[in-house]
């Protein structure tokens, strides 16, 4: 059985400069059975086609809230009310865990310090610590976990993929390298111009979360 996690992040990871108004750091998981991601991701393709026309149009929680490019349709308050409540629809309907790390910088900096480990890399152990105990409580016999982050930059990427293979390698405090292996675990940075409907339900999901803490 394949699984996906779709990760995606609401805030600033820096620890220099610290938003008074928004001060988390919240990173998103959303874990799901191949087979229940395609169900949700034609259904999102259909969501697309009912307000567009088209699925190329690419969820983005800011352009929606801002009604920014294709979402200046939402300027309408009928097409925006019929729209929210289809993405609600969607998000309650579809099959998936929410894994989810918040981080209060200003907290994380009062404890630890300016210079502390990076508020990403610590959110992204405590999410793949807590998908092993989820992969564990599936019954099927064989599972393969595939860990789909978006881009953010060459360098950036590249210290988050080094930092997930120590996890691999080491493992947790809580979980074993040997656990992590046993769910074959692969990473794969993709571009938010790809279109990955996975990717779109984390941004979605993040921000509520991230106002919620």
């Amino acid at each position: 059985m394949n699984y996906y996690l779709f990760l995606d992040e609401s805030g600033d990871h820096g620890l220099v400069k610290v938003d008074p108004h928004f001060p988390v750091f919240v990173l998103c998981g959303v874990i799901t059975s191949e087979e229940s991601h395609v169900q949700t991701s034609n259904q999102m393709n259909d969501l697309k086609r009912r307000f567009w026309g088209d699925r190329k149009v690419i969820f983005h929680s800011r352009d929606i809230r801002k009604c920014e490019k294709e979402f200046q349709i939402l300027f309408d308050q009928e097409i925006k009310k019929q729209f929210y409540e289809a993405v609600n629809h969607l998000i309650v309907s579809s099959k998936y865990t929410i894994i989810a790390s918040a981080i209060n910088k200003e907290n994380h900096i009062k404890q630890y310090g300016k210079l502390a480990s990076d508020v990403y890399e610590i959110a992204l152990s405590f999410i793949i610590e807590r998908s092993v105990f989820f992969l564990d409580d599936q019954t099927e016999r064989d599972k393969h976990l595939q860990v789909i982050i978006e881009k953010r930059g060459k360098r950036e990427d590249l210290r988050l993929h080094e930092h997930f293979q120590r996890l691999c390698t080491r493992g947790t405090g809580y979980v074993t390298p040997e656990r992590i292996k046993e769910y074959q675990l692969e990473i794969e940075f993709r571009a938010k111009r790809d279109d990955v409907n996975g990717l779109q339900l984390a941004d979605l999901i993040a921000y509520p979360i991230a106002r919620y803490v």
